[in-house]
């Protein structure tokens, strides 16, 4: 039914199917046909934010997406790992936190436990497995600073 959505009906429709499943959805978000949600209950995200097509929010763990913020297609948030010290592999669920007027570009990935700060950018098919400051450009894999954004307002 999600991805099914006709197209007059795309934003509405997907925002409340994921709030019928526990998921926080402020007003005006847009999720694509293709995106994937894992576990909406540990999804929040908010205001005119945006999810491209065939992103994959891997919601294990809680995933915040801030006010504005653009998650570009085929972007993959992985808030779920496994504890290398525990001889079962124990999952482990590290919230991820995507802060408002953020961009992760195309094709990223953002690891477990990762804050992307205010209006920061992650480049396309950037890899980010530490925190991102606010206003940083970061790109590469492992992902480093590139940047710094530089807004006039």
């Amino acid at each position: 039914m999600f991805r099914l959505t006709p197209r007059p009906f795309f934003w509405p429709w997907r925002v409340f199917l994921l709030r019928m499943f526990g998921a926080k959805i402020g007003r005006k978000v847009r999720i694509n046909p293709s995106a994937r949600v894992f576990l909406p209950w540990n999804l929040t995200i908010g205001d005119y934010a945006t999810i491209g097509s065939g992103a994959n929010l891997y919601s294990v763990g809680p995933i915040r997406i801030g006010a504005r913020a653009t998650v570009s297609q085929y972007t993959h948030i992985c808030a779920g790992g496994h504890d290398p010290s525990s001889t079962t592999l124990e999952l482990t669920r590290p919230p991820i936190s995507i802060g408002e007027d953020a961009w992760v570009a195309a094709d990223a990935f953002v690891g477990p436990g990762v804050t992307i700060g205010r209006g920061a950018i992650v480049s396309a098919r950037a890899a980010v497995f530490a925190n991102v400051d606010d206003m940083v450009i970061v790109s590469g894999n492992p992902a480093r600073p590139q940047g710094f954004r530089d807004i006039q307002n």
